[in-house]
C-alpha cells in the first residue's frame, strides 16, 4: 500500500495576495495610530497637579509621579501601574477623564477663561434679548447670564456679547447665583460669587456595591440562601 500523498495543500495565489495585503494594511494602520492629542491647559486647570486634584478619588497622591502635562495626558495604562497608580480602577477613572478633558468635557469651573490664584469671579449681568425673539418678549426685553469677569472690571454691552455664558451655573430669583462649589460675596446679594479649584470638584462617585458588586452577586446571594434554608431546617 502506497503512503498516502499528505503535503502541504499550496493556497491559491490570489488569496495569498489578499492576505497579504490585509496584514499590510493592518502593520499600516498600527503605524498611523498615535497616543490621543495633548490638550492645551486651561486658566481654571493649569497643571497637573490641578488636574488630578478636581477630578478626586486622592489622585492627588501620585502628582509627583507624573510631573508634566505630557506626561499625564500620554501615559499609557501599563506605564501608570509601574508608576504605583492602583489599582486597576482608579487608572480607568484617570483615562477616562483624561478623555473627557481632550474633548473639552468639563466639570464645574472648566469653562472658566478669568482665573487668579485658582479662584475665578463670576457675577449675574442683563443684556438685551436676540432681535429674532423680540417680537415675542417685547423691543426692550433682558435675559440674565452668569458671566466669569473680575468685579472690579467694567461692563458694557459690547464686552457682554463677547462673553460666553458660565456652565453649570443658574440664576435663582431675582440675582442670586446657585450652583455647586459656588461661595457668594459678602455684601453683593449673591450677584457676585467665586468658584475655587477644591479637592474633587470634579469627582464622580463611586456606587455603593450591592451583595458584593456585579462580579460577586451571584455568588454572595447563593450563600445567603443557603444560610437562610439552613436556619430553616434547624
Amino acid at each position: 500500500m502506497k503512503p498516502s500523498s499528505l503535503g502541504t495543500h499550496r493556497l491559491p495565489s490570489s488569496l495569498v495576495s489578499c492576505i497579504s495585503t490585509a496584514h499590510s494594511t493592518v502593520r499600516q494602520l498600527h503605524a498611523q495610530t498615535s497616543p490621543g492629542q495633548i490638550p492645551s491647559p486651561t486658566p481654571f486647570v493649569p497643571d497637573t497637579k490641578t488636574f488630578l486634584s478636581l477630578i478626586g478619588r486622592n489622585l492627588s497622591q501620585h502628582a509627583a509621579k507624573i510631573p508634566t502635562w505630557e506626561s499625564l495626558f500620554s501615559l499609557k495604562s501599563m506605564q501608570l501601574r509601574k508608576l504605583g497608580v492602583e489599582p486597576a480602577r482608579t487608572r480607568r477613572y484617570l483615562l477616562w477623564w483624561r478623555d473627557k478633558f481632550r474633548k473639552g468635557e468639563y466639570g464645574i469651573g472648566g469653562d472658566l477663561q478669568d482665573v487668579k490664584d485658582s479662584v475665578a469671579h463670576v457675577r449675574v449681568v442683563e443684556v438685551p434679548v436676540d432681535r429674532s425673539s423680540r417680537t415675542l418678549v417685547g423691543p426692550n426685553a433682558t435675559k440674565k447670564l452668569i458671566i466669569n469677569i473680575p468685579p472690579e472690571a467694567p461692563v458694557n454691552e459690547t464686552k457682554l456679547r463677547a462673553l460666553k455664558p458660565v456652565k453649570g451655573l443658574k440664576v435663582q430669583g431675582a440675582h442670586t447665583i446657585v450652583g455647586p462649589f459656588v461661595q457668594p460675596v459678602k455684601g453683593t446679594g449673591g450677584s457676585i460669587a467665586t468658584v475655587k479649584v477644591q479637592e474633587g470638584m470634579w469627582e464622580q462617585r463611586r456606587g455603593e456595591k450591592v451583595d458584593g458588586g456585579e462580579r460577586r452577586k451571584v455568588q454572595v446571594r447563593r450563600k445567603r440562601k443557603l444560610e437562610e434554608l439552613r436556619k430553616a431546617r434547624s
